[in-house]
């Protein structure tokens, strides 16, 4: 297989986040593609297979990127993948509707010696509003293959994106900037002598503007005569006392403009639709915060915390397991298995299956299933970049920006990935601040399902655990705004349209992640069963167990919690669904069990996030993150206990 990947032709797909670099990818590799980070990083690149003219080719979709100089890791890796991966093709997916905010960057691809093929998709948004774009000039203009479509629901556009893969030989064109600027560039790019990949044109253009990262790949190639190159570079950037940054931005936009001229027109006739209508009321506060509830009411309460955690479970671990499964494997396991240390592995108070399986499948599957259904349906639907513009005022006063929504709302499905990809903010301040968020304050889809599950059934509870989360995480990230370090972030997203979501892209985003749950996460409920297995029979977990019951006690606990607590430091879902235990055995009240969600929730970070926020954020900042929050956990706990009994709110 790694010998058929190095053979076949590439085609890598770039662009700005949210112009449907993913749909396009799907339509043209379907479900055949694996999802894996990036050799020494862990941005996640996804890659497929697909056939043109019967030949085969391999397809790389790259995280978002809005220029060849890169700000954040993302952009780094996408890049680098263009650096790296000797294309066949480059396709550069843009929309239609920011055609001349979006093609600076494929000035900078062409300029950079890239095969490029130019995607202007989302053509049937754009026509709606009385755009009309002139793809064929346009194409003569850029001297590139130019395809125009909409490939989403009716996959307009896509053969005839096929048919210019297919004949793609090549393409060479040279933008003119001012005069200076062509003569500064030209000599710099004399002095090179070294074999590069991307042309010296551009070369010199990214050294000119500070690029480190080439300015240390220059230097490699160059040897002995970086130093000649280097003294040409700093001489021009003193000579000429402006920002060439911005300079060489200018000059694009102005090619651009020239580019464009002729190619677009715009009809008056412009007609607002139900959707662009509701596109506006998603983003202002009036409207957007009453939307925002009635998505987490139905989404999130109602699909996840009803059906996944209620009727769902009820079904596969009240009626499969306890009635059938569990009963037939004990029986055989007592039957055919005479030593007590095999069978408690296997059907023990810890057993892999009456605790490790039943956990990940009838306890957490269902939870985990139905997040992933409703998050890939409003992924699919555009609602996100729109949140992102709603929240963004209120994410700025906790030292974070509108961008930040998106790890946040990822962390509901498993705080560890979202971890990683805190990697997409642009400030260590805002990762960091995100990192210890992520730790405290957001619960992961199983934990959340299974706490949602347990507190509908208790008038009130779920509001107090409600409130107290929003408050823990707005107080919590305020004051790390004041006290954390760093400069304020800026903010900037793409808005893509509002549609209803295609059940295909729904399907296929919920199988892919359903996979990684049984890839990646089912081994560790395996994994924590067999720590609390020889936990169990060494002894170290009942010490662990009585080591915690004074500050259960304190929280007005019954001791057997201290077991959720501990099992949540393996897995967060294992604690909600010891509490879960707990709660159907009748050792916890109305208080207790709002105490202890509210609690748990707050708690320390399962172990592979605190893994992850040490290889992302280090040592010192991962043990500050896990002493903060395991005190404030408790702290808030205690609080709620003695507010809850002294007010009689829960009584």
């Amino acid at each position: 297989m790694q010998n058929q990947l190095k053979t076949e032709k590439k085609i890598i797909l770039v662009g700005n986040p949210n112009v449907g670099k993913s749909v396009v990818f799907n339509s043209m590799t379907g479900s055949y593609t694996t999802v894996s980070n990036y050799p020494g990083t862990s941005v996640e690149v996804s890659r497929g297979q697909c056939q043109i003219a019967g030949e085969s080719y391999q397809v790389l979709d790259t995280p978002g990127m809005y220029s060849m100089l890169p700000i954040t890791e993302e952009e780094r890796v996408a890049r680098r993948i263009l650096l790296e991966e000797s294309p066949h093709v480059v396709l550069h997916v843009i929309d239609a509707r920011n055609l001349e905010r979006m093609l600076p960057m494929t000035l900078q691809l062409i300029e950079a010696g890239l095969p490029v093929i130019l995607l202007i998709n989302i053509m049937d948004e754009a026509e709606r509003i009385g755009m009309q774009i002139d793809i064929q000039l346009l194409q003569e203009k850029l001297q590139i293959p130019v395809v125009g479509g909409a490939i989403g629901r009716a996959k307009r556009g896509l053969w005839e994106l096929r048919d210019a893969i297919r004949d793609f030989t090549g393409n060479r064109a040279t933008f003119v900037y001012a005069t200076d600027l062509e003569k500064d560039i030209q000599e710099i790019s004399n002095l090179m002598q070294g074999d590069y990949i991307l042309d010296k044109r551009s070369l010199t253009l990214m050294l000119l503007q500070r690029d480190e990262e080439i300015a240390q790949r220059v230097k490699d190639r160059e040897g002995e005569h970086y130093e000649s190159v280097e003294n040409a570079v700093n001489d021009t950037i003193f000579a000429r006392r402006v920002d060439l940054h911005l300079r060489i931005s200018l000059e694009r936009k102005r090619i651009c403009k020239g580019l464009l001229d002729g190619v677009i027109t715009q009809q008056e006739n412009e007609q607002f639709s139900f959707a662009d209508r509701f596109s506006n009321w998603t983003m202002n506060p009036w409207t957007g915060i009453p939307l925002l509830l009635i998505v987490l009411y139905l989404g999130l309460y109602q699909f996840v915390g009803g059906f996944g955690a209620g009727t769902i479970v009820d079904f596969l671990e009240g009626s499969i397991f306890e009635e059938y499964l569990n009963p037939w494997v004990i029986g055989l396991c007592n039957q055919y298995i005479p030593w007590y240390w095999l069978n408690e592995l296997l059907v023990g108070e810890y057993g892999l299956f009456t605790l490790g399986v039943r956990y990940a499948v009838a306890i957490i599957l269902p939870i985990v299933g139905t997040f992933f259904i409703a998050f890939a349906v409003i992924e699919d639907s555009g609602y996100f970049p729109r949140l992102a513009m709603l929240v963004d005022r209120v994410f700025k006063k906790i030292g974070l920006n509108g961008r930040a929504v998106i790890p946040m709302v990822l962390g509901f499905g498993c705080d560890t990935m979202a971890t990683v990809v805190t990697r997409t903010l642009e400030s260590t301040r805002e990762r960091i601040i995100a990192t210890l968020l992520l730790a405290l304050a957001i619960p992961c889809s199983a934990q959340m399902g299974v706490i949602l599950g347990l507190l509908s059934g208790v008038p009130g509870a779920l509001m107090v655990w409600t409130v107290s989360m929003i408050g823990v995480f707005l107080l919590v990230g305020f004051l790390s705004a004041q006290v954390v370090p760093g400069e304020r972030p800026m903010f900037y997203m793409e808005i893509p349209p509002m549609r209803l979501p295609q059940l295909q892209n729904v399907m296929i985003k919920t199988l892919t992640r359903m996979q990684w749950y049984f890839m990646e996460i089912f081994p560790l409920f395996m994994i924590a069963s067999v720590l609390l297995w020889a936990g169990k029979l060494t002894g170290a977990l009942q010490w662990l167990v009585e080591a915690f019951n004074p500050v259960m006690r304190v929280l007005g606990l019954p001791n057997e919690a201290s077991a959720a607590f501990i099992f949540g430091f393996f897995r967060r879902d294992f604690g909600a669904a010891g509490l879960y235990d707990l709660q159907t055995q009748g050792l916890l009240d109305p208080v207790q069990l709002t105490v202890a969600a509210v609690t748990l929730t707050l708690f320390v970070p399962c172990v592979a996030q605190f893994l992850v926020m040490q290889k992302e954020r280090g040592w010192r900042t991962s043990l500050v993150i896990f002493f903060l929050v395991t005190g404030m956990a408790f702290t808030v706990g205690w609080s709620l206990n003695k507010f809850l009994l002294m007010t009689g709110i829960l009584a």
